[in-house]
């Protein structure tokens, strides 16, 4: 039974991290708020500052909320310059003012850069400009011109030291932390759209503040920087607050440097303005100011660089963007974008139906019409949510809704045309395996045929010249497609119906491997990550799988389909040995002919069997490797996976 998933599309939270960033974000604008009340009602600073602490807390939530608190916030009325006092606070109101220019330039950027599709290198570099350039341009020069005194362009010049070497350390801290979150295994923190990319630039930027706030110590003590400030509208009638007043006006401006220089012109003991300057300020000297310089331009080449050893900095947000890549896959400096997408985890918003655990594949497809003699089939590619196990689902893609697709059966001579409609978010196109058809017709994307694009429908048409067990498949990107599901039988009957080995029942067993983690589903592939953890009968996984009834003596046919894409199975059968009668379609004569108990049923091989019913009983038919029968390494109700049961009555 299927329902639809497409309101799901854009709603749903895939991870358990998207439950906490949830949370957190209601906690950053619950912060945001009551930061940005209380600043403008009751805290005696210059607007820019409440800006940058509203900033501030607006990226950081309620860290920025905590150090508003410790450093910042008036205690009581007319304590605010006395409460500021201290460096390490001055030092937290310079970061700070830093921080919400140089942040907010650097969010913009990558939100621009990341719709653009830039690689990572270029994302970093317009990403460090962006934020210069806001920092010294607008949050310096611009908006603290009237406290700094002087011309725009003399700010300019002032502030652009200081700002350099904030600057530099504050994108050293966020430059490798975007680097390597955006392109680790969630690669959805590349994208705008998604609360993890917000949630990446919140963690660059508190890394960014931890790396930059002992040299904006340093600056405010040698007076290149200003720290917090108290603006007053009338003088203070409080007695601390005068003796702060008496005790702190600011420095002539000669006696300053940078941004504090201009400060101290545009205040007064009177103005109501104090830019704070600690005691023990003495002038910084040009050693001092190299030296630093050059250090924060060294951090600043070892945070962008760096990340380059881990990462493949070239890709960009419309390569990789969004891609969820499974636990334990190998990523390195060369792992192109098209390995990423082919191991990447199936979107579960992109579902469009959802089927439980009593739906089943393998369903026989008849003919949409007769056409001129001609057996027109439809096939419709599209992604679902299959339950394999009860409550145990995947993300998969499917052939009309099924896995495996429905069952063409058809005869030896037929002329039939398979018309397939994509619906996926890619390509796709589709082989017959093992089958005698024109080049054409073959299915191999960009070799024999163009791609079929998403939305488009594709024509193919043959005459059915062979007659046994074949099975069809995505060749498009076939190590992703396949192992999703894009499989199903091709049951051909011989012309001449004599020449079929008889049995009195017969089914068809399609073996298929998948790997799911963490609520998502990744193609199940043999290398680092890809290793699958469940396995399936014709998509379902025992005991879930179907079981087949018969009476004593009664013989069965099983059509083994190596429908998988990662291991051989030697499939076992209890209850005596079977006869190997047809092998990749073709029959064997009597002579070819041979008994066994364990057939190895390699990717792509097919294997007709014919096992006769001894005794009565339930006689198992199962994998022999014995991991291929747990789900997930459980063994639920005496076995698991590729499990079926055959029960024998008299």
């Amino acid at each position: 039974m299927g329902e639809s998933c497409a309101r799901e599309r854009r709603a749903r939270l895939i991870q358990p991290i998207d439950y906490f960033l949830v949370a957190w974000f209601v906690l950053v604008a619950i912060s945001t708020i009551w930061v940005g009340v209380d600043q403008f009602r009751h805290n005696p600073e210059p607007a820019v500052m409440k800006w940058g602490f509203i900033l501030v807390t607006l990226y950081l939530g309620p860290i920025g909320a905590l150090l508003y608190v410790l450093a910042d916030k008036e205690p009581r009325p007319g304590e605010h310059e006395e409460f500021t006092r201290p460096l390490w606070k001055q030092g937290i109101g310079s970061t700070i003012h830093c921080v919400a220019g140089d942040a907010t330039g650097i969010i913009v950027a990558a939100v621009v850069v990341a719709s653009l599709g830039l690689p990572m290198w270029l994302d970093l570099i317009i990403e460090y400009a962006a934020g210069f350039a806001f920092g010294l341009f607008v949050f310096q020069a611009l908006f603290m011109k009237n406290m700094m005194g002087g011309s725009y362009w003399q700010n300019v010049r002032r502030s652009f030291l200081p700002e350099f070497i904030s600057m530099n350390l504050m994108m050293a801290g966020m430059a490798p932390v975007m680097s390597l979150l955006m392109m680790g295994r969630d690669m959805r923190a590349m994208l705008p759209t998604e609360l993890l990319f917000w949630a990446v630039m919140s963690f660059g930027i508190a890394v960014g503040f931890v790396l930059a706030y002992p040299v904006n110590v340093w600056m405010v003590k040698k007076g290149l920087k200003h720290g917090l400030m108290t603006v007053r509208t009338q003088p203070a009638t409080h007695p601390q607050e005068h003796d702060a007043h008496a005790q702190h006006s600011p420095r002539p401006p000669e006696a300053h440097a940078g941004h504090d220089q201009a400060a101290g012109g545009a205040s007064s003991p009177g103005s109501g303005h104090e830019a704070h300057q600690p005691s023990g300020a003495g002038a910084v000297t040009v050693p001092q100011l190299t030296v630093v310089g050059a250090f924060s331009a060294i951090a600043l080449v070892v945070g962008m660089v760096a990340p380059a050893n881990a990462v493949n900095m070239t890709l960009s947000a419309h390569d990789v963007g969004g891609l969820i890549m499974p636990p334990g896959m190998i990523m390195t400096r060369d792992t192109p974008a098209e390995a990423m997408r082919d191991m990447a985890a199936v979107d579960p918003r992109a579902a469009t139906a959802a089927y439980d655990v009593d739906t089943r594949g393998d369903e026989v497809l008849e003919p949409a019409r007769i056409e001129g003699g001609v057996k027109v089939f439809e096939l419709t590619v599209s992604q679902i949510r299959w339950e394999i196990l009860p409550g145990v689902t995947v993300d998969a893609y499917a052939y009309n809704g099924q896995i495996p697709g429905p069952r063409l059966q058809v005869t030896q001579g037929d002329r039939i045309r398979i018309d397939v409609t994509n619906e996926l978010d890619e390509s796709t196109t589709v082989h017959w395996h093992g089958l005698d058809v024109p080049n054409e017709m073959d299915g191999p994307a960009a070799i024999t045929q163009d791609p079929i694009q998403p939305g488009d429908t594709y024509r193919y048409e043959y005459t059915v010249k062979q007659w046994g067990t074949f099975f069809y498949h995505s060749h498009d990107h076939a190590d992703r497609q396949q192992a999703l599901g894009l499989y199903g039988a091709l049951i051909i009957d011989p012309a001449d119906p004599g020449l079929q080995p008889p049995a009195d029942r017969e089914y068809t067993i399609q073996l298929q491997e998948w790997l799911s983690r963490e609520g998502l589903t990744y193609p199940a592939m043999p290398m680092e990550g890809g290793m699958p953890n469940y396995f399936t009968i014709n998509g379902k996984a025992y005991p879930a799988t179907e079981t087949i009834d018969m009476k004593v003596g009664e013989t069965l046919r099983v059509r083994f389909i190596g429908s998988n894409t990662n291991d051989i199975h030697p499939m076992h059968i209890h209850g005596g040995p079977f006869t190997v009668v047809a092998r990749d379609g073709a029959v064997l004569t009597t002579a070819q002919q041979f008994q066994a108990d364990t057939i190895n049923v390699g990717p792509g091989q097919r294997y007709d069997v014919l096992w006769n019913a001894l005794e009565p009983g339930q006689w198992l038919i199962h994998c022999h490797i014995n991991h291929h029968t747990t789900n997930n390494n459980v063994e639920t109700d005496g076995a698991g996976g590729l499990t079926m049961i055959i029960n024998v009555t008299e």
